[in-house]
């Protein structure tokens, strides 16, 4: 009679191999002790079996010996910490080397609970700008980890500093650190340094983090983008955000467009030439790429100049909605819609009811997605059409 090992092999009923190396090596096979299936008496059921296999390939994966639980770290050091604090408190060189650390800088560490608890979040978020929302997150995380080492006075700054803040970015394969003149910029793994003037930059402190400001950061990105991608991070620092009810809040705007012109005037600068042509063409009222897309397109082909984040009445004054695009003297709005739009019962009732009331109070949707936009390309026909068809 045999039975599986969880070490791959099947070996005799009441001689089990102490370990793998009972199977693999000759020598070992002749220290089996050999016990008598009649007075073979396991501790455990079958139902068990499962459980101690499990244990037994552990056992196996860590040398023969069942893994050991770290050491508890002290509860003041947080999920992101330098090796230099951590030994201060107590904390051992080899504790530092355990598997529940990451290494995410020279001389700093995270808790890979952490990691996990963030992919947790990042995971269950399946809303508008998930994607804007899961790389913000992560930046901030990476600069919480390299803040432990950070020497005083640096900051974030450039494309780190524009994903933290939610514009349309990519990350960046390291992250940006700058520091002022005459300072020598940082250097090391992950880190890309940058030495600024002073009279180049504003700083702020954003829950914690010492970062360009959002105008700062802007002009800095002049270097990176193309003069369309600059338009659509200045649309996102300049939009005025509303809040549940709709009502505007201007004064939680990330920077107005006097403030984007005032950066660019603070000195030479690479790429003065881009922002200069990028910042003519920002609008208040874009909540998205894609809007900035849609509009500089209809700019570009000629259609009337849209009213953006327009609210749309009834006759008594009712609000019906707010409407990304607009062209009020025709009564038609432009809705872009992305796949939130589609895939949450909510929102897919919410439009069903608002684009009812748009249709009772005369006006027409014109509703596009990416495709249209980015892909097609056909948005601003369907919206020409649309248009000389109200006139």
């Amino acid at each position: 009679m045999t039975l599986d090992s969880p070490f791959g092999s099947r070996v005799p009923y009441g001689c089990f191999p102490a370990h793998e190396a009972a199977i693999r090596d000759p020598r070992a096979r002749a220290r089996r002790v050999h016990i008598p299936p009649a007075h073979f008496r396991p501790a455990w059921s079958c139902a068990q079996l499962p459980g101690i296999w499990a244990s037994a390939a552990s056992c196996d994966a860590h040398g023969g010996a069942m893994p050991i639980s770290p050491t508890p770290l002290p509860h003041g050091l947080g999920a992101h910490f330098s090796t230099a604090d951590a030994r201060e408190a107590g904390v051992s060189r080899s504790r530092l080397r355990a598997l529940d650390l990451t290494v995410p800088f020279h001389g700093a560490r995270r808790t890979a609970s952490d990691i996990r608890a963030e992919d947790d979040a990042i995971a269950l978020d399946s809303g508008p700008l998930a994607r804007t929302r899961e790389a913000s997150r992560r930046m901030r995380s990476l600069a919480e980890s390299f803040l432990t080492v950070m020497a005083p006075g640096a900051f974030i700054c450039a494309r780190s500093a524009a994903v933290i803040r939610g514009y349309p970015v990519a990350a960046p394969d390291e992250l940006d650190v700058g520091v002022f003149s005459p300072r020598r910029a940082p250097k090391g793994a992950g880190v890309r340094g940058r030495r600024i003037e002073a009279h180049l930059a504003e700083l702020e402190s954003l829950d914690g983090i010492a970062i360009t400001s959002p105008a700062t950061t802007w002009t800095m990105l002049a270097r990176h983008l193309s003069v369309r991608a600059l338009i659509a991070v200045g649309d996102a620092i300049v939009q005025i955000p509303r809040d549940p009810y709709g009502n505007p809040h201007p004064e939680l705007a990330d920077a107005t467009v006097e403030q984007l012109r005032a950066a660019i005037e603070a000195g030479r600068q690479i790429g003065v030439a881009k922002l200069r042509v990028a910042v003519e063409r920002i609008r208040v009222g874009s909540s998205s790429p894609l809007e900035t897309d849609y509009r500089l397109d209809a700019e570009d082909a000629g259609l009337p100049t849209p009213v953006l984040d327009y609210e749309v009445r009834d006759a008594r004054g009712r609000l019906l909605g707010i409407s990304e695009i607009a062209y009020p003297a025709l009564k038609v709005a432009v809705e872009i819609e992305g796949d939130h739009h589609r895939t949450s019962k909510k929102q897919w009732n919410r439009d069903i009811q608002k684009y009812r009331d748009y249709a009772a109070a005369g006006w027409e949707v014109v509703r596009l997605t990416s495709v249209n936009i980015r892909v097609t390309r056909d948005a601003t026909a369907i919206v020409r059409a649309t248009l000389a068809r109200r006139a």
